[in-house]
């Protein structure tokens, strides 16, 4: 997971490498234009509150926007990265603000919550 510094000033090979083999493998037959913001963000898992979690890093709120609209091709990647077959789905859409807190939809819940780094336990706001 990366913190209030990243996503630009650390080496993000490693996620970068898993977010294109995620797109190219489990987004194959989606729409091309889910496939081009994908290539935009940079994907990783993350455990909160003891589970697995997708996390997608966006480049700016309106493409974590618009990904937080379309959830259904987000389902079952947590389980196909990590074969945990416990009933559980939940990814983050996540984009960071000027202040440096990032602002993530959480697919459990549907709603937006912020963190002040992607290492926190979510605290919830009015959103």
């Amino acid at each position: 997971m990366s913190d209030v510094q990243t996503p630009h000033d650390k080496d993000r090979k490693l996620e970068k490498a898993l977010t294109n083999k995620i797109i190219d493998e489990y987004f194959d037959n989606s729409e091309s234009w889910l496939r081009a913001i994908l290539r935009m963000c940079i994907f990783s898992l993350a455990h909160l509150d003891g589970l697995p979690v997708l996390v997608i890093e966006c480049p700016n709120q309106a493409v974590a926007k618009r990904l937080s609209r379309k959830t259904y091709p987000f389902r079952g990647i947590v389980y196909y990265l990590t074969d945990n077959l416990d009933g559980r789905d939940r990814s983050l859409f996540c984009y960071q603000e000027r202040s440096g807190d990032w602002r993530c939809f959480d697919t459990s819940t549907y709603t937006w919550k912020t963190l002040g780094n992607l290492q926190s336990p979510i605290a919830p706001t009015d959103g």
